[in-house]
């Protein structure tokens, strides 16, 4: 029988994990003596457009990951069409964003034919891809086979594009699906369904192992793995693997590396503090970070309480996901962080928080404002965080110095003018100290009424967009209809946010980042993934230092 040529399409996204997925289709398609390649959108890769078009393809699959991708995921699905010759049958899209949004995914006109798999590869390959038997389409007799779900990950394609996954020596599984939560800003409900058991990790490790060589780290993404009824078989069967407290690996370089587990989706903070067992039995592994997640302040109690019990079990490598622009405020937001501070100095600890951007699964551009933010204080809040690659460091001078010493000082912080934010030491110490102390002159002297009508023009038009529109400052002072007092006010917002000393960078870290930066950081492979974390600063001015005359 002919080879069967197969196509695995990543669109052009930077992202921290590889696409399990296709890495998974392509185990099962190499299985079946077919030909596979890999092509991630936009990357120098290993085999040009033009090649990939030129050439004959049997089937092309495209994966999908954040909904806000929507932009980039549509091209990529595009060009798929192109390379299967137009033969739109030929053509599987699937993953996160096309399970999430499968109507809208289904609905565009010009993919009509393109078949759109909702969920996990489940049952036979040839139900779970919708393969037909009366068109004859390769594959479609496989009607007992191992679901694509459970196959063994290919590395090997990784080899194919010129992109680094930031984690990549890995191996990438899951110990239980879904979850017993059902939060309303989650997708995961909907995406994976009620919590369940999976195979044992053992499975997983040896295939890796036997096809691709031993991997330094486990990572997990189970939702809840708490919640778990094999949580404790879990954990044993981690430490039999290689993974207990304090465990290394031997490279071939007579090197030694500490080895890590990340269960990455965070941990139950709400069922950490019920008992001592999860964080004893979660010590005797190498965790590195324990993950918990703070979604809001109302679950500030137990999260102090899990907290405390992972530092008496020596567990002090500890992160945690944020979400804000949900149901929070500003003040919600600062004081979570601000909690963390305190808790990294009362138990000599390092908490890392990581601030998540709330967005609707459906939504196709990060366009969602939270009931009490503004879309210039989430550029604003941005910014911050970009000084350290989205992490809110544990230095207390630090987070005092970036967020304020309060909660006040953080919302004035958020409606500063941006170009004070990016060059902070510049207006603080430096030349534009002049710039700096006028603006405060104006500034001070709005009234109350006068600094909400402010704050109010900030946040851009009231309309569905996810940046404010670069000119829309110079057209705010122009406008005579506006109080004078304000527009003097809104005119420091001109001022041009790139760097300053003629660096040639205009999207890189800005000056803030020297502030006074956090000595010890996380790893980027501990990072949290936050694709909209560098969206291009759409507020940057054409007029450079100058101010614009009211």
């Amino acid at each position: 029988m002919k080879k069967k040529k197969v196509l695995l399409i990543e669109p052009g996204y930077s992202n921290k994990y590889p696409p399990l997925g296709l890495m998974k289709l392509a185990s099962y398609h190499k299985a079946r003596g077919d030909y596979v390649k890999f092509y991630k959108v936009g990357f120098d890769c290993n085999i040009g457009i033009s090649s990939l078009v030129e050439s004959a393809w049997d089937r092309v699959y495209v994966t999908t990951l954040f909904s806000f991708e929507w932009k980039r995921t549509a091209e990529a699905i595009d060009l798929a069409i192109q390379i299967a010759g137009m033969q739109q049958e030929r053509v599987f899209v699937g993953g996160i964003a096309a399970s999430l949004m499968h109507d809208e995914y289904q609905n565009e006109p010009r993919w009509a034919g393109v078949r759109f798999i909702k969920g996990l590869l489940l049952g036979p390959p040839a139900i779970a891809l919708k393969l037909s038997k009366e068109d004859y389409e390769f594959g479609s007799d496989d009607l007992n086979g191992r679901p694509i779900e459970e196959c063994i990950p290919d590395y090997d394609i990784l080899s194919d594009i010129n992109y680094t996954y930031p984690v990549r020596d890995a191996y990438f599984g899951y110990a239980s699906r879904g979850c017993v939560r059902k939060c309303a800003f989650c997708g995961v409900p909907k995406l994976e369904g009620p919590q369940r058991e999976m195979p044992p990790l053992t499975d997983l490790v040896k295939g890796v192992d036997s096809v691709h060589g031993v991997k330094k780290d486990m990572v997990l993404m189970d939702n809840n793995i708490t919640a778990s009824a094999r949580y404790k078989d879990v954990i044993a069967e981690l430490r039999d693997l290689g993974f207990e407290s304090g465990a290394k690996i031997s490279r071939s370089n007579g090197r030694k590396e500490k080895r890590r587990v990340d269960f990455n989706q965070g941990v139950d903070a709400r069922i950490l503090a019920k008992s001592p067992m999860y964080l004893r039995e979660m010590s005797t592994i190498c965790i590195s970070p324990l993950r918990i997640a703070f979604d809001h302040i109302g679950v500030r109690k137990v999260y102090e309480v899990a907290i405390r019990m992972a530092a008496d079990n020596d567990i002090t490598s500890l992160s945690n996901y944020m979400l804000y622009n949900f149901m929070d405020s500003p003040s919600d937001l600062y004081e979570r962080m601000r909690l963390n501070i305190s808790l990294n100095e009362e138990l000599s600890i390092r908490i890392w928080s990581f601030p998540m951007r709330y967005q609707p699964v459906t939504l196709k551009e990060r366009t969602h404002i939270g009931k009490f933010w503004n879309r210039y204080y989430l550029r604003s809040f941005q910014i911050m965080l970009q000084a350290t690659h989205g992490v809110v460091s544990g230095n207390p001078s630090f987070f005092m110095r970036a967020y304020g010493e309060n909660k006040y000082e953080f919302e004035n912080l958020l409606s500063m003018p941006h170009a004070f934010i990016f060059h902070r030491d510049h207006y603080e110490f430096g030349d534009g100290r002049p710039v700096l102390e006028e603006y405060f002159e104006y500034r001070n002297k709005l009234s109350e009424s006068q600094e909400k009508e402010m704050i109010s023009h900030l946040a851009g038009p009231d309309i569905a967009i996810p940046r404010i529109p670069r000119n829309h400052f110079a057209e705010l002072i122009g406008d005579g209809t506006i109080d004078k007092t304000i527009r003097n006010v809104l005119r420091f917002h001109t001022l041009d946010t790139r760097h300053r000393l003629d660096s040639k960078e205009t999207n890189t870290l800005p000056e803030f980042s020297h502030i006074n930066p956090d000595m010890v950081m996380p790893n980027e492979d501990e990072h949290v993934e936050d694709a909209g974390l560098y969206d291009v600063d759409a507020t940057q001015q054409e007029k450079g230092d100058q101010l614009v005359s009211v």
